[in-house]
């Protein structure tokens, strides 16, 4: 198999809409959806960011890619894509002597990028043993153009003829998201598309560059049109755990002078756990703090709980056990670093919109409320069929 390396450039500087790639989209930055891709692409070896942003880089690794810092002369609105990917292959070959067969670049602008869009660009290109590829999608438009005199002018038809779609030449457009080469070429011309050249087709409902605020709500509503569509949870959800802080509560705690603990908890939340209770799906709350709290509050929404556990992940495999449950059929709701175990170890990690990007990165599922407020009942709205 080639070695396949995944090269996202970002920079700091954006006009139109500043920090465009730090910016939240869908509880994420706007970078974090590109890299996840990445990562979740089976066909991709290694993931590196080119940037020469502080904030950038380290958004990327919480997310995790590696990353390089590009110089600051290649970080220019004149600066080419193709500037920063050679920077990346001359920089891995010089301190590690790591040289890829093939080169994929994917853009950080284009977050509704899936990872079979990435698997498919790398897979038409090896398949037809091509030299770069590109992702594209179906377009039946016409397009036109004015001449010197500023008269209208089709380009991709002639103005007299209007055929039907069927009847025309099938036509593609570029979608800005997925590029691949091989890198040996790529060193030679310098450019992403040379020799032998694939297209691999992605569904129009994918396809978004964001460039200005318009394009960003838009990509908001797309986001949280396919998640509700298309919730990847278990065939059958066998059972369902929770971290406590921050999942039941917003992740503060309340003390006075004597050292006494209160947290602060959603109502809707106890509905939710009332509602997938009545359900009969089997719960439990893992705990690595020991605090009275997190008793009272179970008890009252008669939750087994296990607290003071220093791995949660042994607990979390011990209950599905003792509960006869497959681990592919278990939901895991988590917040933070030490839920990433449990998240990667089942077939449904969900998150709360504010949690750590580590635990965002890792989620199935990013819910749109935070963490004490709503977000279990958003879960069991989801769960039960409820959500609009």
């Amino acid at each position: 198999m080639p070695e396949i390396l995944a090269v996202i450039p970002a920079r700091g500087g954006s006009k139109a809409l500043p920090r465009k790639n730090v910016l939240p989209l869908s509880g994420i930055p706007l970078i974090g959806h590109t890299i996840r891709a990445a990562n979740a692409a089976t066909m991709v070896n290694r993931v590196v960011v080119s940037t020469e942003d502080a904030e950038i880089g380290a958004i990327a690794k919480s997310f995790g890619a590696e990353v390089i810092n590009r110089p600051i002369e290649l970080a220019g609105d004149e600066a080419s894509s193709e500037s920063a990917l050679l920077h990346v292959l001359d920089h891995l070959e010089a301190e590690e002597g790591y040289q890829p067969d093939i080169l994929c670049f994917l853009q950080c602008t284009s977050p509704l990028t899936a990872p079979e869009d990435i698997d498919g660009v790398l897979t038409a290109m090896t398949e037809a043993d091509a030299d770069s590829a590109l992702a594209v999608a179906r377009f039946h438009y016409f397009v036109w153009s004015r001449d010197s005199d500023g008269n209208a002018v089709g380009v991709n038809h002639d103005k007299s003829v209007r055929l039907r779609r069927q009847d025309r030449h099938q036509e593609f457009l570029e979608t800005g998201a997925v590029y691949a080469m091989r890198v040996k070429g790529f060193k030679v011309v310098g450019h992403r598309f040379f020799g032998r050249t694939v297209i691999h087709e992605m569904p129009a409902s994918r396809v978004l560059e964001i460039d200005d605020p318009a394009d960003y709500q838009l990509a908001e509503q797309r986001l949280a049109t396919s998640k509700t569509a298309s919730l990847r949870f278990p065939n059958r959800i066998g059972g369902i755990a929770f971290d406590f802080d921050g999942v039941f509560t917003d992740d503060r705690v309340l003390t006075d002078e004597r050292g006494t603990e209160a947290v602060l908890c959603s109502r809707r939340d106890g509905m939710g756990i009332e509602m997938l209770r009545n359900a009969g799906f089997p719960m439990i709350v893992i705990s690595k703090e020991r605090n009275p709290v997190v008793t009272k509050r179970c008890e009252k929404l008669q939750l087994e709980v296990l607290q003071g556990q220093d791995s949660k992940i042994a607990a979390l495999r011990a209950w599905i056990d003792a509960h006869g449950i497959c681990a592919e059929d278990v939901i895991y709701v988590g917040n933070d670093v030490n839920d990433l175990e449990c998240m990667r170890a089942v077939g449904c990690a969900i998150a709360p919109a504010d949690a750590h990007p580590s635990a965002l990165a890792a989620a199935s599922i990013v819910l749109r409320n935070n963490g004490g407020a709503g977000a279990i009942r958003e879960l069991a709205d989801m769960i039960l069929g409820l959500a609009t």
